[in-house]
């Protein structure tokens, strides 16, 4: 029998839309899901943004304070794609009021922003999701099976790049992503978190790591109105930017393993150049976002001169078979968040956790924490 499960979106900027679709796409995709999301409430402070979202997408309730969501007993599971301060405020009360979530990224401003989410999805007992939504690749999935089946030998080193021009013109708004007391972080929160989560579900705990930042846009305009995602803006009081821009990350395995991590957000040229090359003593294994649905596989016993051959995934690998019929047919950025809703729903159906949660996200804020200390003293430095 399926049930109906009340669900409700916190923040209705450009990720709140995509959460919204990823729910409405999600019965499609997999049927066999025991629950159904209903689209019960949606919050957003800025005045109208929550009733136009309402009109679009069928809520049934709008409002612009969350805590409305956190009262209504209608509501049994909640997306909270707010900006990065609020994390901490919202997924703690939410949890206290005994409803599920689905957080974006990086949960907070620092590890201890993130811990106090997790403990109190831990007391509440209820299902706490994260948006790490790269890890939901397909390729991704072949690629961790892979390297725990030994076929590229014991990994040696990985290289893990995230280089996006969002924030590149000098005309993007001074928003909340590069204020410390709103956004935390620069890159590290935004693009790193997203590196460090993926060497983790591809090669095991971050045991010590050396960081640098820089800042390279050191001034912006403040906004003269309402935001959503990368919005540019002229004529508005200048600013200083109070976060990284870049970083660049080495890093050592628990496993022996080493590592570069490098993100930067203001690469021109460059537009969600994501990805990672894993080397390991028989072989190696590289993918790129912008080609998902390819792996580059050099495995065998020649060592030397060793050739490299693409791996078109399919049917078997991940959840490709909810998308697409056979290899090489292409999926989406919001195809990984529809994964992701699945993950979240499924974890609530059955009382076991799926996907990326909460305490993916305390281990990941606890290395960003460790960037930060590292760049600071020009020194290495234990994830917390």
């Amino acid at each position: 029998m399926v049930s109906t499960l009340g669900v409700a979106v916190v923040g209705f900027g450009w990720m709140g839309r995509v959460h919204t679709q990823a729910y409405a796409r999600v019965p499609h995709h997999f049927p066999q899901l025991p629950v159904r999301p209903e689209l019960v409430a949606v919050a957003d402070e800025v005045p109208g943004r929550a009733e136009e979202a309402a009109g679009q997408y069928g809520f049934a309730t709008a409002a612009r304070d969350w805590r409305e969501v956190a009262a209504d007993p209608r509501v049994q599971a909640v997306s909270i794609a707010a900006p990065n301060f609020l994390h901490r405020e919202i997924g703690v009360a939410m949890a206290e009021a005994g409803k599920h979530i689905w957080i974006e990224k990086p949960v907070g401003l620092t590890a201890e922003d993130a811990r106090a989410v997790a403990g109190a999805v831990t007391k509440a007992g209820v299902q706490g999701t994260v948006g790490f939504n790269y890890r939901n690749a397909p390729a991704v999935a072949a690629a961790r099976e892979l390297i725990a089946s030994g076929e590229i030998g014991t990994v040696t080193h990985v290289r893990i790049r995230l280089f996006s021009d969002y924030a590149a013109h000098p005309e993007g708004a001074l928003t909340w992503r590069y204020e410390r007391e709103r956004g935390g972080s620069g890159v590290l929160g935004d693009l790193a978190s997203h590196g460090v989560d993926l060497a983790r579900f591809l090669l095991g705990e971050i045991a010590s790591l050396a960081a640098d930042t820089a800042v390279f846009v050191p001034e912006r305009a403040r906004p003269t109105g309402a935001t959503a995602g990368h919005t540019r803006s002229t004529g508005g009081e200048l600013g200083p930017v109070e976060n990284e821009d870049y970083v660049s990350c080495l890093l050592r395995f628990a496993s022996g393993a080493r590592g570069v991590l490098e993100a930067c957000r203001v690469s021109v040229g460059e537009q969600n150049n994501y990805g990672f090359e894993i080397h390991g003593t028989k072989g190696a294994v590289s993918w790129d976002f912008r080609r998902m649905g390819e792996l580059a596989v050099s495995r065998g016993t020649s060592y030397q001169d060793q050739p490299v051959s693409t791996l078109y995934v399919g049917p078997g690998h991940g959840e490709y078979a909810a998308f697409q019929p056979g290899s090489a047919n292409s999926m989406g950025y919001d195809d990984l968040k529809v994964i992701e809703a699945y993950n979240f729903l499924r974890s609530i159906a059955e009382g076991t956790a799926y996907g990326a949660t909460v305490e993916d996200a305390v281990h990941s804020a606890a290395a960003l924490d460790a960037m930060s200390r590292s760049a600071e003293s020009g020194t290495w430095a234990s994830p917390a």
